[in-house]
């Protein structure tokens, strides 16, 4: 999980999520819905913080660590090790944006259904 795949891939699940649970109001959807979004804060704010078992996630990666992983993603240069408030506040503000992904991607698959 990183900043660069999370967003796409919170979208992707939305959209299956709103495929497979039309009605967004039934206690499954919500579950679902809290439950995955609680997994992807959990795991990339882990990740960011460097929590130990967060390792074998960003070694996999190639990074060399978790907050290189969830800043530069394999593919950006951003001086991880000197992150500071700016940057923290930034990925702060990216965290918050979490539910929204998966949200606007469960609405899209239900207006596609929906449309003739």
């Amino acid at each position: 999980m990183s900043f660069l795949i999370d967003p796409p891939w919170l979208y992707a699940t939305g959209r299956a999520y709103g495929r497979l649970m039309p009605d967004e109001k039934a206690p499954a959807a919500r579950v679902v819905h809290t439950a995955t979004a609680a997994t992807f804060l959990g795991v990339s704010i882990s990740l960011y913080l460097n929590l130990p078992w967060t390792r074998r996630i960003w070694e996999a990666c190639r990074a060399e660590d978790g907050r290189d992983w969830m800043l530069n993603s394999g593919v950006f240069r951003f001086d991880f090790r000197r992150a500071g408030r700016g940057t923290h506040a930034i990925s702060a503000l990216f965290f918050l944006t979490y539910p929204w992904w998966l949200r606007l991607g469960e609405k899209r698959a239900r207006r596609v259904r929906q449309d003739p």
